[in-house]
């Protein structure tokens, strides 16, 4: 298969999951991806389709979460490069043995938690993303008991792999989240 598209990601994805939020935190990687690949200059579509898939095997086996997204995406024509990319985002968390290297691996490492801090503040907000700064998403970050579930270690582990300061990520992520506001 060529690069993944993300109207492939979405069917592959819709065979293997049925939780709504499941989705809703699909679109969000892929949206906050696609804004990291505009960043590093990349192929737009094809990093978001990669942010959309990432969670492939969650539903199914939450507690070996990674270990099995091989096995789903091979027979689908998904080439080994993407597999492997998805596999990184779970590196030192999960089952995944795939360290990430590339600007798209560590780039989804560091978004996967962080948009769903972003997500999380924009239902807050009675004009949700339309004028969110870093200034305030970085005192909702620093609240361990506001969207407690997301690992700020994850985060800023992530930015600095990337060698992108924190809040620069954070914007990166309300951009790209912004742009597809309409799936959150």
């Amino acid at each position: 298969m060529a690069n993944l598209t993300l109207a492939q990601a979405k069917e592959i994805l819709a065979k293997h999951t049925t939780e709504e939020h499941l989705f809703t935190h699909a679109a969000a990687v892929s949206a906050a991806m696609e804004a990291m690949a505009e960043y590093f200059g990349e192929d737009k579509e094809h990093w978001a389709a990669i942010g959309y898939l990432h969670d492939v095997d969650f539903e199914k086996f939450p507690e070996e979460h990674c270990a099995h997204v091989r096995e789903l995406l091979k027979p689908e024509g998904v080439s080994a490069e993407d597999i492997d990319t998805i596999i990184s985002h779970g590196y030192g968390l999960t089952a995944s043995d795939v360290k990430p290297t590339t600007n798209c691996q560590k780039s989804l490492f560091a978004v996967d938690e962080l948009t769903g801090i972003v997500h999380a503040y924009s239902l807050m907000r009675p004009e949700k993303f339309a004028g969110m700064s870093v200034k305030s998403l970085k005192k909702k970050f620093k609240d361990k008991r506001f969207a407690a579930k997301c690992n700020r270690d994850v985060i800023t582990k992530g930015a600095q792999d990337l060698g992108i300061d924190l809040g620069e990520l954070m914007e990166l992520c309300i951009k790209g989240m912004a742009a597809h506001a309409e799936n959150f």
